[in-house]
């Protein structure tokens, strides 16, 4: 992948439901038309992840179907949903084998060549922290899996389950799948991350997934670091190893560019970098540019660009809102631009560019309908032209610090302002994502300035007539900007 790839998620089994729909034919993997993959193609992304590749647990879909705050959450995003319609969760994972539903392991050789020849690479989802509740390896590799002491069973008998599996001993007591601030996730039996059975088993499981794909989304990938998991269970005693330490080397040695990416949250980020991972998730970012102040963010985005150029931004994924219900539609675009902009591997969830605003649960394999918004699908597109530049991939990131006209302030410092920097080319962003206009001063540490009489700055975003502006003024006081709220311009900077 390029540096400072794009990542395109698709729920697949919605998506080849509504594509099965509008062709009036079954559409698996291995029939996916051809018209599809290029629309996809055609926005520049790097990669695609297919969410929710892998086979579904028989057990886990009855879970599904009878949790009654599960149901309510199905209704409210699929009113007519009915028990056809609850397919499982893809994070209960029943086996690493492609679900029958999409074609099976041809099937998906098949869409991934066919991504290969349009430049995708293909990323997978990976779960290390559970599976099923009546996944086979929970009798075949049961030292890899949490099991009932007494004490526990007694203390907290709804953290343990008897698995539903034929054959399984009697007095066997699993425990379910936990992240420690909530219940345990009733379809799911846990990990011992601690157990050298687990370790050996993800790296013997991850290395079948790396001979399919490019690379894996990990699941919760923080709740497997030894001192998250001995806190979660009460361990006392810790592996001298890091399980990530143990299992991305193995995975890498075999496929030295196999990609890692953690969903990690806790402000772990650092952390799960240090163990291996190539790209963690931000939802640092996406919480301040929700909720927060814009001198929030642009202090967040003051870090190291060493380490920004390994985080994953985003606006949206199949755990959050939509972006356009959860910042509304101009905010959520700004947004966008501004996350997407950023050193860093921008992310783009399915249904995003069409301004769908409807989250779809990701126990269901259909999704209500609804018209696509033209006015997002036309920013999405110019959006990511633009992102296709080398500028953006290849070039060197600096972060600008606004100042304000000499006695007007009006909101300067909540500008967020930086360039990318390509032999001599540059872009400059300008963002400004608060409800107030923004007047500022914009100093601009290009050596060239004083090489010419005059720059233009024209708006590859937007459009719009250039501003023109003498390199004295530049010099002397910066890009003169008007920023309304809710508003960011992409500058491609030239001489004239």
């Amino acid at each position: 992948m390029r540096p400072h790839p794009l990542l395109y998620q698709i729920n697949t089994w919605v998506w080849l439901t509504d594509l099965s729909q509008h062709y009036g034919v079954t559409i698996t993997l291995e029939n996916v038309p051809d018209e599809e993959l290029d629309r996809i193609a055609a926005y520049h992304f790097d990669a695609v992840w297919l969410m929710g590749i892998w086979e579904r647990s028989v057990h886990g879909r009855v879970v599904a179907q009878t949790l009654p705050n599960l149901r309510e959450e199905y209704r409210r995003a699929l009113p007519t949903v009915t028990e056809l319609e609850i397919v499982g969760s893809p994070y209960a994972v029943y086996r690493y084998s492609v679900d029958p539903h999409y074609g099976g392991r041809a099937a998906l050789a098949s869409i991934r060549a066919r991504l290969a020849r349009r430049g995708l690479k293909l990323i997978l989802d990976y779960v290390p922290n559970h599976v099923a509740i009546d996944n086979p390896t929970l009798l075949s590799h049961a030292a890899a899996y949490v099991q009932a002491t007494p004490h526990l069973l007694s203390a907290h008998p709804e953290w343990f389950f008897k698995p539903p599996i034929p054959n399984a001993p009697p007095d066997m007591y699993v425990a379910h799948g936990r992240d420690p601030y909530f219940a345990p996730w009733s379809d799911t039996a846990q990990v011992d991350a601690f157990a050298p059975a687990a370790r050996q088993l993800a790296i013997e499981t991850l290395s079948d997934i790396a001979s399919q794909s490019d690379g894996v989304r990990c699941d919760m990938a923080m709740l497997l670091v030894n001192r998250i998991f001995a806190s979660t269970w009460g361990r006392t005693e810790q592996p001298a190893e890091e399980f990530w330490r143990v299992v991305i080397p193995a995975i890498k040695r075999q496929f030295p560019d196999f990609q890692f990416i953690a969903e990690v949250y806790w402000d772990m980020e650092g952390e799960l970098l240090a163990q291996g991972f190539d790209y963690c998730y931000d939802k640092r970012l996406y919480d301040r540019l929700l909720h927060e102040s814009p001198q929030a963010v642009r202090d967040h985005i003051s870090a190291d660009v060493r380490y920004q150029r390994q985080m994953v931004r985003f606006v949206e994924n199949h755990d959050e809102a939509r972006a356009v219900t959860a910042f509304g539609p101009a905010r959520s675009r700004a947004a966008a631009a501004l996350s997407l902009t950023l050193p860093g591997m921008g992310f783009v969830h399915e249904g995003q560019i069409e301004g769908r605003k409807v989250k779809v649960p990701v126990q269901l394999g259909q999704r209500v309908a609804e018209p696509p918004d033209p006015d997002s699908i036309a920013f999405y597109r110019r959006l990511l032209d633009v992102l296709d530049d080398p500028a953006f991939h290849d070039g060197v990131w600096m972060q600008l610090a606004p100042l304000p006209f000499p006695h007007d302030g009006a909101n300067y410092d909540a500008l967020i302002a930086y360039a990318w920097a390509y032999r001599g080319d540059w872009r400059v962003i300008v963002a400004n994502v608060s409800g107030a206009e923004i007047r500022a001063r914009l100093p601009l540490p290009n050596p060239a300035l004083d090489g010419a009489a005059q720059w233009q700055f024209e708006d590859v975003l937007s459009g719009g007539e250039p501003i023109t502006c003498p390199s004295g003024q530049l010099l002397a006081g910066g890009l003169p900007l008007t920023l309304p709220p809710n508003t960011v311009r992409i500058y491609r900077m030239r001489s004239v």
